[in-house]
């Protein structure tokens, strides 16, 4: 065989080698590129809820202070109350008061 035949032969013989490494490195990069659209995906995502999570917090807040006040005035004895305060605890809600200050 010919110098010329044994190096086309060769090369033939790596050409599935190389196109594994291609195909390889293609699928990487696709995954690279749908990690990052991904990622930015799930941030505009985030941003979109933080206005949310705020007025939730906030109202837990006042949701507490409002539980904390009306446990205060039933252990000081109004009768109203002392209603909110038993059906809270039928629901399995405890309203506990505020601590002193």
């Amino acid at each position: 065989m010919s110098d010329v035949a044994f190096e086309i032969q060769r090369a033939i013989n790596r050409l599935p080698l190389i196109l594994t490494i291609l195909a390889l490195f293609l699928l990487m990069a696709l995954q690279t590129f749908q990690s990052f659209r991904d990622r930015a995906t799930l941030q505009t995502v985030r941003a979109g809820q933080d206005k949310t999570i705020e007025n939730a917090v906030r109202l837990r807040r006042e949701m507490d202070a409002l539980a904390g006040k009306t446990a205060k005035l039933a252990a000081e004895g109004d009768e109203g109350a002392k209603g909110v305060v038993t059906l809270m605890k039928q629901q399995g809600v405890v309203l506990t008061s505020p601590p002193q200050q």
